[in-house]
């Protein structure tokens, strides 16, 4: 289970290598998009010769597979909002798989804005904590577009801080981090639940079960949802 999460890590960076290079070139030095794509692969222990060639194949006369990105909206078991982002060279593929997915897990796929409300789009810097003066940085980015700075956890268990601010804050908060001398491990969007909702123990699992049958779809990068 541990080499298919990693083999689905790798194919989710793998994308999203692809998508940056074809709307901003294969330089990383010219790129921030993939600058930042590239950090992420890292950051989930991608080899240097697969994220070489993931650049390479995007950026040759093919140019690799022709991914969109697309968000699908529904509600899981128990009322719970769930916003599933894609990227596919399929899209008809994808919609059917993500209304299976959803009917065999006991929800139902909505339109969209049908739940993408109840979220707040965020821009998310994940920073090693050591040597890090916390309540300095803080001070220092909400300057930069700043709303929170909170604890968290990287793939492995390890402490992290995590870096929030609005979407639109991105290039601002980027700038920040880079004005202080801090390389994110890895940053991104996330869509942040303004209301969550609380399930007993055996309704969370039902949930989970769900989110983990979507995290496993191949066009499926991340999935966001309420659940506490």
């Amino acid at each position: 289970k541990r080499w298919d999460r990693m083999a689905k890590a790798f194919t989710r960076c793998g994308k999203e290598i692809t998508i940056a290079v074809r709307q901003g070139g294969s330089s990383p030095d010219d790129n921030p998009s993939l600058r930042r794509a590239i950090q992420n692969a890292r950051a989930v222990n991608m080899p240097k010769d697969k994220i070489q060639a993931a650049i390479a194949k995007a950026s040759g006369n093919d140019g690799g597979a022709d991914y969109q990105e697309i968000l699908y909206e529904g509600y899981g078991p128990h009322g719970v909002a769930i916003l599933v982002e894609t990227a596919t060279d399929n899209p008809t593929r994808t919609v059917a798989n993500v209304r299976h997915h959803f009917k065999k897990g006991g929800g139902n796929m909505g339109n969209s804005g049908s739940v993408s409300f109840m979220f707040n789009k965020m821009c998310a810097f994940r920073l090693k904590p050591d040597g890090v003066e916390r309540d300095e940085l803080e001070l220092t980015l909400i300057d930069y577009g700043l709303e929170e700075l909170t604890d968290g956890e990287d793939n492995d268990g390890n402490p992290i801080l995590i870096a929030y601010g609005a979407f639109t804050s991105f290039g601002d908060l980027q700038g920040g981090l880079e004005e202080v001398g801090i390389e994110p491990v890895s940053s991104g969007a996330e869509w942040i639940p303004t209301a969550t909702t609380e399930l007993d123990e055996g309704q969370t699992d039902e949930v989970l079960a769900l989110i983990d049958r979507l995290e496993q779809d191949d066009d499926v990068q991340s999935v966001f949802h309420t659940l506490s």
